[in-house]
């Protein structure tokens, strides 16, 4: 728990925090200029420092290298002070634990960074053993070039100490590469320490480049927190240093830990640029819920189309014409790399309508075996009578008949030469000859459940809306939902494609069957925010961007998750929920 470390906003595992000094900083930081060293005690008895909250107070340690045995280090161990102002405790990534401090520094950072498996094991490791609202500090091991990915991976401080002693050795660093001083005919920088003559740069003034490429990159990985495309920007820039770039992967295959961390919606746009993006949180998120949680209800056949530039896809040209030859006689799903299948009832779901991808007419073997993966397990959760796959043949057409190979539904193919052709669309139109069209109110109707089981779980949309009297106001994709008594229990936002409920909706979700996202509060009413340490209890199931219901002895409201659930729990600072609707009781 701590006073002066707060969290205030969110990218995956990296994080906006504050470190609350008598001049707040923002982190992801340099601390070097913020932090006093009360001194290590292998060399001397240090006293406890008076402390100052214009400092973060780095107290009495023996910090270990990387390889020193457990029990060494449980050995020498010391016991943690209790203190009043802004400190750090010094620990190994082996032996982390809650001290009281606000910031936590890793002795063997050292043996670690630079060793994708080691990295990722020793960060998540440290995180899990941490409490969540306290800040991690990696010193001696920031460059410009790595900074990025170690904030990614869940780190909010470091320090200048390895770009200094880089640069008095004549090392000049980018944040692409690093370069000897001696080989560099013209400075490629423009910064305060390279405004000098070539033949009069020295290594101090190298030394001081290199901390203000530091310092600028951190401004860079700020901003991309503040957007939500950090790892957009990840994906470039570890294509600088192969551990790098093994560091991230290594972090994708922690799928856990970053999906635990990673915001359900958001304003910003994924960018599809490489193969990795597959990897992607909110990527496999979307697939595993279309393929665990997402359930078909309508009777009629599946028709199979190629996704468009245009998002939400029905906007599109193409797509408009594909709904005038099916003309609601069959449900439509969309194909594409990298989400998957996307069924016309999720089109505005984050991130469905919230990515951009390259287009080259071409399909890497790695799209074709995703998606492949995903309209398999589709089709074996959904029952269709048959599936009519309206795509050309770059890509698409492959994928549709690795997978009709292996399920049981009939697949019949429509396009020839392309799907917008006057003969592809007929052919389209002719397939679907006799079949019964489906009602406007069914088509709404199923659009809120296929978003409710989407959104919190297999069986919810039944569970909440399987009500007859259920009636839908307004036009899509503003649906609202009201019972017969005509009250109003949601309404669709069409930013993100999911429901917002209101208090009667928040009661029926409630006392369903449907899994509910609860966060258990202390005596009071909230009114505009629940605060983290009036958080009794919170499901650990809860993410950045959930509807959760808020519950307590002297309230019942409902509104938007600000922090996962198990930070919830834990945290001593920061804004946990964000309240839509609040009872008193």
């Amino acid at each position: 728990m701590t006073d002066y470390f707060e969290i205030h906003g969110r990218d995956g595992a990296a994080r906006l925090g504050e470190l609350r000094l008598a001049e707040s900083v923002t982190t992801p930081a340099l601390a070097d200029e913020v932090t006093a060293d009360a001194g290590s005690l292998w060399t001397a008895e240090r006293t406890l420092p008076e402390g100052s909250e214009d400092v973060l107070t780095v107290l009495p340690h023996r910090s270990f290298p990387a390889g020193t045995d457990e029990r060494v280090q449980e050995s020498f161990a010391v016991d943690p002070p209790d203190v009043e102002y802004p400190s750090a405790s010094v620990v190994s990534s082996e032996t982390a634990a809650d001290a009281g401090a606000d910031a936590y520094i890793l002795s063997d950072a050292g043996g670690f960074v630079g060793h994708a498996a080691a990295f990722r094991e020793a960060i998540i490791g440290a995180k899990a053993a941490l409490p969540a609202d306290t800040a991690l500090y990696l010193s001696g091991v920031a460059t410009p070039r790595n900074v990025s990915t170690l904030a990614y991976a869940g780190v909010d401080l470091v320090d200048a100490k390895l770009a200094r002693v880089k640069g008095r050795q004549g090392m000049y660093l980018t944040t692409e590469s690093e370069y000897f001083l001696e080989d560099l005919e013209e400075l490629p920088c423009t910064c305060e320490a390279c405004r000098v003559p070539r033949e009069e740069f020295t290594r101090e003034d190298c030394a001081a480049h290199n901390v203000n490429v530091l310092r600028a990159e951190l401004a860079t990985v700020r901003r991309r927190i503040r957007d939500g495309r950090l790892r957009d920007y990840i994906e470039g820039q570890a294509r600088h240093d192969q551990w790098l770039t093994a560091a991230f992967r290594e972090f994708d295959q922690q799928y856990g830990y970053l999906e635990e961390r990673t915001p359900v919606v958001r304003n910003s746009e994924i960018s599809a640029a490489s193969s990795d993006t597959i990897r992607r949180v909110e990527i496999q998120r979307f697939a595993e819920r279309v393929t665990t949680r997402y359930r078909n209800r309508f009777d009629n056949p599946l028709v199979l189309v190629p996704c468009s530039a245009t998002k939400p896809y029905s906007e599109s040209q193409s797509h408009s014409q594909f709904h005038d030859a099916v003309q609601f006689r069959a449900h439509m799903a969309s194909m594409t790399s990298p989400i998957g299948v996307v069924p016309s009832e999720l089109e505005l779901t984050y991130p469905a309508q919230h990515y951009d991808s390259v287009v080259t007419g071409r399909w890497s073997e790695d799209e074709k075996g995703f998606v492949a993966t995903v309209l398999r397990r589709y089709l074996e959760r959904n029952d269709y009578p048959r599936v009519i796959a309206h795509v050309p043949g770059d890509g698409y057409r492959d994928i549709c008949e690795r997978v009709d190979e292996r399920v049981d539904v009939p697949f019949e193919y429509t396009v020839e030469d392309h799907p917008t052709t006057t003969d592809s669309l007929a052919n389209l139109m002719s397939t679907l000859q006799g079949e019964l069209k489906y009602s406007k109110r069914e088509r709404e109707h199923n659009t809120v459940s296929a978003i409710a089981d989407f959104q919190f779980g297999d069986g919810a949309g039944d569970d909440l809306f399987a009500d007859a009297d259920i009636e839908m106001n307004s036009r899509y994709p503003k649906l609202q939902v009201w019972n017969e008594a005509g009250e109003q229990l949601a309404t669709m936002v069409p930013q993100y494609g999911v429901l917002s409920f209101t208090l009667e909706g928040a009661r029926v979700w409630s006392e369903s069957d449907a899994p509910t996202k609860r966060v258990e509060i202390d005596n009071f009413a909230p009114h505009g925010s629940v605060l983290a340490p009036g958080v009794v209890d919170a499901d650990d199931d809860i993410r950045v961007g959930d509807e959760v219901v808020v519950e307590g002895p002297k309230a019942f409201a409902v509104g938007r998750a600000e922090m996962f659930g198990a930070e919830m729990a834990e945290s001593s600072r920061g804004v946990a929920v964000e309240v839509r609707h609040v009872e008193e009781k």
